[in-house]
């Protein structure tokens, strides 16, 4: 989680860190200094949105700012320059460039920058630092592409074939040439020592020679694009929105999802959450922390769904905790923190737990480890008025269970008419882990638990 940093005739280059959980980006929010500046050792200087959160990024040395790199709204790769520190007077301006960073290294109070991680030296071993490239900045967006056989990804005759091994140093620029389906081995870089850049990927598209002969996925359903209009209102799909939309595209891709349901009394849940608060009252139960309750007892009495499929590995792994996610809407958008090993939580420990993380959620304050590693996930959608959903699964894991409004129904009760407290369950699952019988079996656990909360006591 360390920061790495490059020197050059005296000043020091901070690299945008590891931000961990295989974060390779972060878009910068906000700097917090400015050129000029003299910044202090944990200093905070710039806050950043990563794919699962907003944290600040504290300066890990002392001296003065001499350069930012990036704008508010630019997306920087793990492992480009930050920012750029020049040393006081005294404090290593003369050293030589090898002897400032080996110093720097070895001081006290530098290393991790995410908030929640400290900035102390811990107990684990280095990181090894990978070979790093002075690289030009990237334009935003790539400059029309020639036509004809000097067009970007077609050499012309004169020109010498790319290397088997391509050079490319961004994270963007090969997920880029991966979403499109661009080969960056057929590519000829334009950057420095022909390093392929976002650019030469985006040249290549615009150049249909250059397309790889894969077919794509899906058929491309508009070839062209109606222009924007002046009152069209245009959102950059970046950030948070831009990780949601790529977690649930390959959900949809990867996952051979089935969704079943059923309507269930709710009642007697409702019954029972009336009489704990009234007996304990300064210790609120949720409506959510009982059904939590309720799927951890179906995940212990079905593990089959408390899993995930190793794609690479060909196998399906059953994780031996239950580290449950719970779906929280934000001003952000949709984020899914976890509760891990759930299923050694009281039911009041849930509820608080539950109160305490979607909050910290609705602010932004959670790190990034909170975000992720979830093997099962709830989601209460009633909070919006709304009946049923058929949810798409939060990758990798293999179900999700969904929770509609509870309204008032008519329900038959001992052969009679009643009026009801009933909602809908809905079970999305990965096929792949499981059949029918083991999904069905544990939804029907769901609402017989629901519909009968003592059948908890012999599950728990």
């Amino acid at each position: 989680m360390g920061g790495r940093m490059t020197t050059t005739t005296g000043t020091r280059d901070f690299l945008l860190p590891d931000l961990g959980e295989g974060l390779s980006e972060a878009e910068i929010v906000e700097w917090r200094v400015a050129v000029g500046d003299v910044v202090t050792v944990d200093q905070t200087v710039v806050e950043v949105e990563t794919a699962k959160a907003v944290v600040d990024v504290p300066c890990p040395y002392a001296g003065r700012v001499v350069a930012l790199h990036g704008a508010a709204g630019e997306v920087r790769p793990v492992g480009q320059p930050l920012i750029t520190i020049a040393p006081l007077d005294g404090d290593g301006a003369d050293e030589p460039a090898g002897h400032a960073t080996y110093r720097e290294e070895e001081r006290a109070g530098s290393g991790n920058v995410l908030i929640g991680y400290g900035t102390g030296h811990g107990g684990s071993g280095r990181r090894r630092s990978r070979p790093r490239l002075a690289l030009a900045p990237e334009p935003a967006v790539a400059a029309p592409a020639p036509t004809g056989s000097a067009a970007a990804g077609a050499p012309g005759p004169d020109a010498a074939p790319a290397p088997s091994g391509a050079l490319v140093i961004s994270p963007i620029v090969r997920r880029l040439a991966k979403e499109r389906g661009v080969d960056l081995a057929s590519l000829r870089g334009t950057g420095p020592g022909g390093v392929i850049r976002r650019a030469d990927v985006e040249a290549a598209l615009a150049a249909p020679t250059a397309r790889v002969t894969a077919a794509p996925v899906a058929p491309e359903a508009h070839v062209e694009l109606a222009p924007t209009g002046a009152g069209d209102v245009v959102i950059p799909l970046t950030g948070i929105r831009k990780a949601i939309a790529d977690k649930l595209s390959r959900s949809r891709r990867e996952i051979p999802e089935v969704t079943i349901w059923v309507d269930v009394d709710a009642t007697g849940l409702l019954e029972t959450r009336a009489a704990i608060n009234a007996a304990t009252p300064d210790a609120p139960v949720s409506i959510l922390a009982l059904l939590a309750r309720i799927c951890l007892s179906g995940l212990r009495k079905y593990p089959q769904l408390n899993a995930h499929v190793d794609t690479e590995g060909q196998r399906i792994i059953q994780s031996a905790g239950v580290h449950l996610g719970i779906a929280a809407q934000t001003d952000r958008g949709l984020l899914v923190p976890v509760l891990r090993d759930a299923q050694r939580l009281t039911t009041r420990e849930l509820a608080a737990a539950l109160a305490e993380t979607t909050a910290a959620a609705r602010t932004g304050t959670l790190p990034p480890a909170r975000l992720t590693g979830g093997t099962f996930t709830l989601n209460n959608y009633g909070v919006f008025g709304v009946d049923g959903s058929t949810p798409i699964i939060n990758h990798p894991e293999a179900a999700l269970l969904g929770v509609g409004r509870i309204v008032d129904k008519p329900w038959v009760v001992d052969g009679q008419l009643a009026v009801r407290k009933v909602t809908q369950l809905s079970l999305t699952f990965d096929h792949r882990v499981c059949d029918g019988g083991v999904a069905g079996g544990f939804l029907r656990h769901i609402a017989d638990c629901v519909e009968q909360p003592a059948l908890l006591v012999a599950n728990v």
